[in-house]
C-alpha cells in the first residue's frame, strides 16, 4: 500500500497510560458535572473552580508515572518509517502522550492540557502548573485573561479544516481507542470511505460506528496498535 495515512486517537489510548477517560462509567464525567467544569459558561460562572479542575488534571498528566504506552511509541515509529506518504496524527486526547513518544505530524482537534490561551492577546503558551483568575499572561503580561487551551462543550473543534482535507486524500484511514460516539470526530471515517480510502478501526471493543470500517481489531491498544503497524511496514 502507497498513499498518506491519517490516525484518529482518543481516550482508549492513554487510558493503559493512567489517564482517566471521560465517558467509561468510572470516568472523569461520572464524578464532575460538564456543565460546572467544561464550558464556556461553567468558566465565567466559576473561574476558580474551573482552573482548579484542569489544575488537577495538569498534575495527574506530569505524574512520573504517566508515559507513552507501546500503543503511543508504535504510532511513532510508523510516522518514522512510513514511505509511501504522509503519516498524520488527528488526536481528541489533550494530553501530550504522542509527543512524548516521538510523534510530529499532530493535530490536537480538542486543544492540549499543558497550554494556556490568552483572551486578550489570543496567544498560546506553554503552562505547567497551575492557573489561578489572577494568573498573568507570559505574553501580553495581563492579568486573569488566561484560560486552558482546551476545546470545551459548545466550542468548535480546532482545525477541523485542515483535518478534513488530510482525510478527503488519505490512502487508510485508522480510529484507535474512540468511542464513536464524539461527533465530528466520529464523521471522519465516512469522510474516508467516500474519498475511497480503506478504514480500519482498532479499539478495545467495537464502537458506536463500528460498521463502518472495513477491518476491525479489538483488544489493548499497547497490544493491538503495534502489531497492526508492524503489518503495515512489512515487517511482521
Amino acid at each position: 500500500m502507497t498513499g498518506s495515512i491519517v490516525i484518529l486517537t482518543g481516550a482508549g489510548i492513554s487510558k493503559e497510560s493512567g489517564l482517566s477517560t471521560f465517558r467509561d462509567p468510572d470516568g472523569i464525567w461520572a464524578q464532575v458535572r460538564i456543565e460546572d467544569v467544561a464550558t464556556p459558561q461553567a468558566f465565567v460562572r466559576d473561574e476558580e473552580r474551573v482552573h482548579a479542575f484542569y489544575n488537577a488534571r495538569r498534575k495527574a498528566l506530569l505524574d512520573p508515572a504517566i508515559a507513552p504506552n507501546d500503543a503511543h511509541v508504535a504510532l511513532a515509529i510508523l510516522e518514522s518509517n512510513w514511505q509511501g506518504g504522509e503519516v498524520t496524527l488527528v488526536t481528541q486526547n489533550v494530553d501530550d502522550l504522542h509527543e512524548r513518544a516521538g510523534s510530529q505530524n499532530i493535530i490536537h482537534i480538542h486543544g492540549e492540557l499543558l497550554k494556556a490561551r490568552c483572551m486578550a492577546c489570543r496567544a498560546v503558551a506553554e503552562i505547567r502548573g497551575d492557573m489561578t483568575p489572577v494568573s498573568r499572561c507570559p505574553v501580553c503580561q495581563e492579568r486573569g485573561s488566561l484560560r486552558p487551551h482546551v476545546v470545551w462543550f459548545g466550542e468548535e473543534p480546532m482545525q477541523m479544516d485542515e483535518v478534513h482535507g488530510k482525510v478527503s486524500a488519505c490512502a487508510l484511514f485508522v480510529s484507535i481507542g474512540t468511542s464513536g460516539n464524539v461527533y465530528p470526530a466520529a464523521g471522519l471515517v465516512e469522510i474516508a470511505r467516500e474519498a475511497g480510502a480503506r478504514t480500519v478501526e482498532l479499539n478495545l471493543e467495537p464502537s458506536a460506528g463500528a460498521s463502518l470500517f472495513d477491518e476491525t481489531r479489538y483488544g489493548k491498544a499497547s497490544e493491538i496498535v503495534p502489531v497492526f503497524v508492524a503489518r503495515i511496514l512489512g515487517v511482521a
